[in-house]
């Protein structure tokens, strides 16, 4: 008889071996956690089999075998949990929902998460194009430090901008949990993003289009000059245009010294 194999009473229903059966007895009973974790180990290949099953039926490569390993081993654990072996079918029947439930759960939070990630990797790229100065290599040394800072500087308004309930009139959504975790410095965190909405709310109302869409809703240079009845050139010379002008309000308010 083969580890995890079920055998059959007089009446014909499965039963787990008389090996598995005192894990069963010992876990549920006891509470014991060697006997769930002897009981984890005797199913394990059998989770596995159902996550390369899943992994062979896939047509993208974005995710790897060892990650459906894991999700199923999560679902493993959860159908020794909740199995009874008192009542219901046998538990590998029991437990092959689950476990491919979890895979497939996984699979699908693992995928949204990456498309995501995918899309601000590309929104931001298209961030740092606009920012970048034409033929900057070719620019004296001091002028192409300044070159980068005006990036890094754009790069910082628009981390300040980004995620931070622009625009929203709800206090709660502008007092949302600030990066730090010292009093003084999320205060000061909060004042200053407040400083840059108000400069961004004074823009012209194309910038401040751009700003809103880009920063707020997420949109791509794309699709914002769809919006805009503008290409994706001109849409990128506006978010420029729009990151200078915030530098330039700021810097003369005296609210932060933005350059060099």
């Amino acid at each position: 008889m083969t580890p995890g194999q079920d055998i059959r009473s007089p009446s014909g229903k499965a039963r787990p071996n008389p090996e598995e059966a005192a894990l069963w007895k010992a876990f549920k009973e006891e509470n014991s956690s060697l006997a769930r974790q002897d009981l984890f180990t005797l199913h394990y290949p059998y989770a596995r089999k159902v996550a390369r099953r899943h992994f062979l039926d896939r047509r993208t490569g974005d995710i790897e075998l060892a990650d459906l390993y894991q999700l199923a081993s999560a679902g493993l654990l959860e159908a020794i949990d909740h199995f009874d072996p008192d009542l219901g079918p046998p538990f590998r029947v029991y437990a092959r929902r689950r476990v491919s439930g979890s895979v497939l759960d996984g699979i699908a939070k693992m995928s949204e998460v990456r498309e995501q990630i995918s899309f601000r990797n590309r929104v931001r790229s298209e961030r740092v194009r606009s920012l970048t100065v034409e033929d900057a290599e070719f620019l004296p040394a001091a002028d192409a430090l300044d070159a980068l800072i005006d990036i890094a500087v754009g790069l910082a308004l628009g981390f300040m901008l980004e995620g931070t309930g622009l625009y929203a009139a709800d206090e709660a959504v502008r007092n949302s949990p600030t990066p730090a975790n010292n009093a003084y410095v999320s205060l000061a965190w909060k004042e200053a993003v407040s400083r840059v909405i108000g400069e961004g709310d004074a823009l012209p109302a194309r910038e401040q289009t751009v700003i809103r869409s880009h920063y707020l809703t997420g949109l791509n240079f794309d699709q914002i000059g769809a919006l805009l009845g503008v290409t994706k050139g001109r849409v990128s010379q506006l978010h420029r245009a729009a990151i200078a002008l915030l530098k330039k309000r700021l810097n003369r308010a005296g609210d932060f010294k933005l350059e060099r």
